[in-house]
């Protein structure tokens, strides 16, 4: 073996010229990749990054950066356009105040301010599946899901049951999981298929066709329920027991929503938008639209917002920046990963030096220590220009809330970072109403009981703190 290694060595070493044109090659592989990753037009610095990454590591840098490096999506938006077009939305005027925002949100995800007349803030995973699976059973027409991690445990064993159940009643079940996600889960549906449910999977791996990049880094991290077109769910739980406090006291401590009324239309058009582009389906849609009434005006103002690497305009990113911005008196953040650009900096920042009340909770440790790390490497400017930050201790923290003002909150699936804001596929629903903002604003105000503030001035070392959160927040665009 050694020896045909040998061989071969010495036979390519006595090609005449072949430093020229081992040469002549790295050039030119810099400057046709490199002129491509130029002209896609992103920020410079991580196109420098791109750029010395690909020259330093001819070969392992190509292959990182086919995995990883940065995609857009396209086809997703032709079959928007065709989905919307059977399932419209149906909007209603926006208040005067959050109006701009509003219109905003509109422009940049498609999704107008509409109505709900009923919504519930759930607190953990045991009140979510207690509700879940109720409405789950009272369902006559379809049951459509999308979730980024489902488990082949307790929790998830349930809620398959109940589907199975629906399913031979000749509900129409259809269920999305990401590939990635929920990969623990490939064979966990067997019985739900048989049954007649409909199982999809978001962009399953490609390694196998190197002529494609494979989607390692898009993935859907909505979640989303819609029950017949009247009841709909969306927030930041997941199905797993690490989500349930009943099963341990380690489980995550987290919010989701449930939704009746006109919003919950858009929550179909998300999901119908999903499973066409994922299964390449049509036909479906009809059937969907005749089962989803347009309802009466509700009284809380909602507005369903999506972002992800199908759009260049970072939707929920935007939301969250322009809402702060809009602020004029409070700005309570709760996120389990905080890793933001330089616009969410600078705008909670700008937001404390103008005196309002800006507050961020994190958890004092996420389920990722890198994360964890990086996040804290923020909080030096945040405490210098007056932002009170939090660290959630008893469990991990997972909801992921924005609260402005006595009207404004922004309730979903994405974490105030890089991966939320434009890798992942996400959605969070925008309320103007005062009794959702109080609701959150309690719920807020509970759990900083039981997370200590984080002090300016506090000790940290250099070996222990301030160095491997400085190394961690060099990852923070690809967290």
């Amino acid at each position: 073996m050694f020896d045909l290694l040998g061989r071969g060595w010495d036979a390519l070493a006595g090609v005449p010229y072949l430093r020229l044109y081992l040469s002549l090659g790295w050039a030119l592989y810099l400057v046709l990749l490199g002129g491509w990753i130029v002209l896609q037009k992103r920020e410079p610095v991580a196109t420098l990054s791109w750029l010395l990454g690909l020259a330093l590591l001819p070969y392992i840098g190509l292959l990182v950066y086919h995995v990883f490096g940065p995609q857009r999506i396209r086809r997703q938006r032709l079959r928007r356009a065709r989905v919307r077009g059977d399932l419209p939305p149906q909007a209603f005027a926006e208040d005067d105040e959050v109006a701009e925002l509003a219109r905003m949100a509109r422009a940049t995800s498609e999704l107008p301010m509409t109505t709900a007349s009923d919504v519930r803030l759930l607190v953990d995973g045991a009140a979510k599946y207690a509700a879940l699976l109720a409405d789950i059973r009272s369902a006559r027409a379809h049951v459509h899901l999308e979730y980024y991690i489902w488990d082949p445990d307790r929790s998830g064993g349930a809620l398959r049951d109940a589907l199975v159940e629906r399913a031979r009643a000749g509900v129409r079940v259809r269920l999305l999981l990401d590939a990635l996600g929920s990969a623990r889960a490939q064979r966990f549906f067997g019985e739900l298929v048989a049954a007649g449910g409909e199982l999809a999977w978001f962009h399953p791996t490609r390694f196998g066709r190197v002529w494609q990049r494979p989607w390692t880094n898009l993935r859907t991290h909505r979640k989303i329920v819609v029950i017949d077109g009247r009841i709909g769910y969306t927030g930041g739980m997941n199905v797993s027991d690490d989500q349930d406090e009943t099963l341990g006291d380690s489980a995550y401590r987290d919010l989701h929503l449930r939704l009746e009324g006109n919003v919950v239309r858009e929550l179909q058009q998300v999901f119908a938008e999903d499973w066409a582009y994922a299964t390449g389906q049509r036909d479906f849609i009809g059937e969907v639209a005749r089962q989803t009434p347009a309802m009466p005006r509700g009284a809380v103002r909602a507005q369903v917002i999506t972002s992800g690497p199908d759009s260049s305009w970072e939707a929920i990113h935007r939301a969250h920046v322009g809402a702060i911005h809009a602020a004029k008196h409070r700005v309570w953040l709760t996120t389990p990963y905080f890793v933001p650009g330089e616009a969410a900096m600078m705008s909670l920042t700008s937001a404390a030096l103008a005196g309002l009340d800006v507050r961020l909770l994190v958890p004092r440790m996420s389920d990722s220590r890198l994360v964890t790390l990086a996040a804290r490497s923020y909080f030096g400017p945040l405490l210098v220009a007056g932002v009170k930050v939090y660290e959630y201790g008893p469990r991990m923290l997972h909801t992921k809330s924005l609260l402005v003002d006595d009207t404004l909150a922004l309730i979903g699936s994405a974490n105030f970072d890089h991966r939320s804001f434009r890798l992942n596929f996400e959605v969070s629903v925008l309320f103007d109403d005062a009794g959702i903002a109080g609701a959150l604003a309690r719920l807020v105000e509970g759990e900083l009981a039981h997370a200590p503030r984080v002090r300016q001035g506090r000790h940290r070392g250099l070996l222990t703190a301030r160095l491997p959160e400085a190394l961690a927040r060099l990852m923070s665009p690809l967290l």
